[in-house]
């Protein structure tokens, strides 16, 4: 049974910084490609960042460029979201997700319909 845990949330200050992490079990970690998703009440869900199976490539929606890394440790199944400068249109919760890898370093998905695993979601609230 595939899962996907999401922690690190929490609540911070405006230009605070948070680390997201993502552990997944009951799957060949290297054959996914991993994402970051997020969702506010009364919106949809919205695509933040994406990582290649290897590593090798990234993605990220234009709102957190510059501000949040996408990273990912092979060995220990883990994801990971470092969100720095955060604002308070941050808030939201971050879903983790896999994606089935096609074997490209250089794919990145970003539409939730080619995620196939997703977490629960962990909180994140940053205020003024």
């Amino acid at each position: 049974q595939v899962q996907l845990v999401e922690s690190g949330g929490g609540s911070v200050h405006t230009g605070g910084s948070l680390r997201l992490s993502c552990a997944a079990s009951g799957m060949s970690f290297m054959d996914y490609g991993m994402g970051w998703f997020r969702q506010t009440l009364g919106k949809e869900r919205e695509f933040v960042a994406a990582i290649t199976w290897s590593g090798s490539n990234t993605n990220y929606a234009d709102s957190v460029k510059g501000r949040f890394t996408i990273s990912r440790d092979n060995g220990q199944n883990l994801a990971f979201l470092q969100m720095n400068s955060l604002k308070p249109e941050d808030t939201a919760v971050y879903f983790c997700a896999a994606n089935p890898s096609s074997g490209s370093y250089y794919y990145t998905a970003s539409a939730e319909t080619e995620y196939t695993y997703w977490g629960q979601g962990t909180q994140v609230t940053v205020s003024s």
